[in-house]
């Protein structure tokens, strides 16, 4: 028995039929379909489609055997692919030197006939063939031939068509892959902006709006104000006698003091209203919408809830200046109506404290 030699471009037709990612997968319709044809148009018993690799040859599909591979040494297709331009046949293969003491030949298959046509990639690497073969000796007629090697055409094209639809699957995978990751980082990116933005407008020791967010939400208050000719009122309120709890409990019992009453003022207002640390230990609450008589009753539940509240080391108390403007009114602007809210809480501060107390001119 003779070995087949190797081609020429070895190397490069072995990377070609890696690249192909199509050795040992499993088997698919449209390689059965042509094996079937070629046995049927050959009118032999078997047909295979054969790739040849390093060490074998390797069946995509195989019609009439059950064989999945054989050795490289064994094999018809090995001398098919040195000369990829034409159709090997083999009329008795016990006549031919190459094949007589084949053990394909001469052991159980008994094959005596075959014919491969190579199947060849677009850049002319004989990656295997489609061979038919017979147990008994014979020749192809003309037809046959250019049947098998337009089936080995199509072989070839499958080969392709599928390394393609293999190569769209993953650049589809990735680009999908890609998208959930933008997606994640999209996700965390606003879960950060949000993060950010919360920390920027929010105070920190109270979670309340800061200053700088209180400003610009009495801003906007007053410009929708404007524009809705409706009423809007501020409460401003301060933690009576803050200092002495300072001075004497100190500034950590301090913040706890502020925490709550934080957290008592937002209990009080509404989900409308909006509340922020003006500074200090003083409260802002801005009121859309409400009229002077509606701010003094929340300022009022506002300073009793505090009252019953027990915050801090003994009982605390705050004084609130109430302020209420119409859109039209002329001290309707953010500076004035913090300017009019605090000369109010400065008369319920020098009234006794604990204690409600309204701008001078409540409404326009």
């Amino acid at each position: 028995m003779k070995s087949a030699a190797l081609p020429d471009n070895e190397r490069e037709r072995l990377a070609a039929l890696r690249t192909l990612t199509v050795l040992d997968s499993s088997p698919e319709q449209g390689f059965d379909d042509l094996t079937l044809l070629a046995a049927t148009i050959c009118d032999t018993p078997v047909a295979l489609v054969s790739l040849v690799d390093e060490h074998r040859q390797w069946f995509k599909s195989h019609h009439g055997i059950e064989l999945d591979q054989t050795d490289r040494d064994v094999s018809f297709c090995a001398h098919a692919i040195l000369e990829s331009d034409r159709v090997l046949e083999v009329p008795d293969a016990t006549l031919d030197s190459r094949f007589a003491d084949n053990p394909l030949v001469t052991g159980a298959q008994q094959f005596r006939f075959y014919a491969g046509a190579p199947l060849v990639t677009d850049e002319g690497y004989a990656l295997g063939t489609l061979c038919v073969l017979d147990h008994r000796p014979r020749r192809l007629e003309p037809r046959q031939r250019a049947a098998l090697e337009a089936l080995a055409r199509q072989a070839a094209a499958q080969l392709k068509l599928r390394s393609m639809h293999r190569a769209l699957q993953d650049a589809l995978e990735s680009a999908r892959s890609y998208q959930n990751e933008l997606e994640e980082y999209q996700t965390r990116l606003r879960h950060l902006n949000m993060q950010l933005h919360a920390q920027a407008v929010t105070d920190p020791l109270t979670g309340l709006y800061n200053r700088l967010a209180l400003t610009q939400q009495l801003n906007q208050a007053v410009a929708r104000c404007h524009r809705s000719g409706e009423y809007l009122s501020l409460l401003l309120i301060d933690a009576d006698h803050f200092k002495s709890y300072n001075d004497q409990f100190g500034h950590q019992v301090g913040d706890v003091i502020l925490r709550q009453l934080a957290t008592v003022i937002r209990s009080v207002v509404r989900e409308s209203d909006i509340a922020a640390r003006y500074g200090g230990e003083e409260f802002v609450v801005i009121l859309p919408g409400t009229d002077g008589e509606g701010a003094l009753a929340l300022a009022e539940r506002v300073r009793m809830k505090v009252q019953s509240s027990h915050c801090g080391e003994s009982d605390l108390t705050v004084s609130i200046g109430v302020v209420s403007r119409r859109g039209a009114h002329p001290r309707c602007t953010a500076e004035l109506l913090i300017q009019d809210a605090d000369a109010a809480l400065y008369r319920a501060k020098d009234s006794g404290r604990n204690r409600v107390i309204a701008a001078v001119t409540i409404s326009a």
